[in-house]
């Protein structure tokens, strides 16, 4: 696998998006989204999807040219219009008068609608909490998730992150996890490499257990909780599904198309925020430091996300990396 370095990631990552018709300010946002999910070793969100992003760019199934349309109907909802565009773009439009709005009512949400799949949700959390707010996020998938015991799908992976900042404008925790109990990801890679999936990951089509990723796939994830408990997990994802869909007027998990097929409708989805301005509460840094200092005492222990190594270079797959050289020439050059 060659190195490559961030900067080299996410230049071609903004040529690619260019040369299939995204506008630059657009391409230069997701390609920044890329490179932040590179360097943390989360490949599936990063150069993995560029491809994806070029053909649904050239079929129209996602709009790299259009502007989000923003507007605040109550003084603590924010409303974005994503225009069936890019989430990442979306946000970076809306959170300049998010942050003021916080910083007003001490709490807003941000309701993201008309958008594509937003990929990792740290990206858009930490970029929050680098402005001083405590934020969460949600969004809701293609359906995966049978209720536990049932065997018909009803919600996706449903993912949810959180990010707070530190007292000194760094990140104090940050963590980004599915409510299943992995990332589907984690299953298609596993069938690609043709190995077996633990036991608990995943049902058949018939709500047994299974380790045939194949089978998992043409069946149902399990809930955080696996086998056993996973009601609880299936508890944080229907919470994931009426906000992430209910609040945001977006597409309900049991009718998001494939997210990565090439052609089709645009994802429709819906992707909810929640920033909170932690200087509402005096108490909050204080009792923040309490926690993080108990967390130290435990050797080896950590606030999720903390003092996490990123990677620079990252090393890509050879395959991967001549893909995205194809891609950076634009369609002729490329099989997309």
């Amino acid at each position: 696998m060659p190195d490559i370095f961030v900067n080299e990631i996410e230049e071609i990552t903004r040529q690619a998006l260019s040369a299939h018709g995204a506008n630059d300010w657009i391409a230069a946002e997701m390609a920044d989204a890329v490179a932040w999910a590179e360097t943390r070793s989360n490949r599936i969100c990063g150069l993995y999807y560029v491809e994806s992003y070029c053909q649904q760019l050239q079929s129209g199934r996602v709009s790299g040219t259009v502007e989000p349309v923003v507007t605040r109907p109550l003084a603590s909802r924010i409303e974005v219009d994503a225009s069936n565009g890019f989430a990442q773009p979306a946000f970076e439009r809306a959170l300049p008068m998010a942050i003021a709005a916080a910083k007003e009512t001490g709490m807003v949400s941000v309701a993201i609608h008309r958008a594509h799949t937003c990929t990792a949700l740290g990206y858009f959390t930490e970029k929050a909490a680098r402005q001083g707010m405590i934020c969460i996020c949600m969004t809701n998938a293609s359906p995966i998730v049978a209720p536990p015991g049932g065997k018909t799908r009803v919600i996706g992976t449903n993912p949810m992150a959180c990010a707070v900042p530190s007292a000194d404008g760094n990140i104090a925790m940050s963590f980004d996890q599915s409510t299943t109990t992995v990332a589907l990801g984690r299953i298609t890679m596993a069938k690609a490499a043709g190995e077996a999936i633990p036991s608990g990951w995943a049902v058949d089509a018939q709500g047994n257990p299974t380790t045939d990723p194949e089978a998992a796939l043409t069946g149902s994830l399990t809930s955080l909780g696996g086998l056993e408990q996973g009601y609880k997990g299936w508890g944080f994802g229907l919470m994931v599904e009426m906000l992430a869909a209910g609040m945001t007027g977006g597409v309900a998990s049991r009718d998001v198309k494939p997210l990565k097929a090439p052609q089709g409708e645009p994802h429709g989805l819906g992707q909810f925020f929640m920033l909170i301005d932690p200087s509402a509460s005096p108490a909050f840094f204080d009792r923040l430091s309490q926690v993080s200092d108990a967390t130290a005492e435990n050797e080896g222990a950590r606030m999720p996300g903390q003092n996490k190594q990123l990677k620079d270079p990252v090393d890509v797959p050879e395959a991967l990396w001549e893909q995205m050289i194809a891609l950076s020439n634009g369609p002729a050059h490329a099989d997309v």
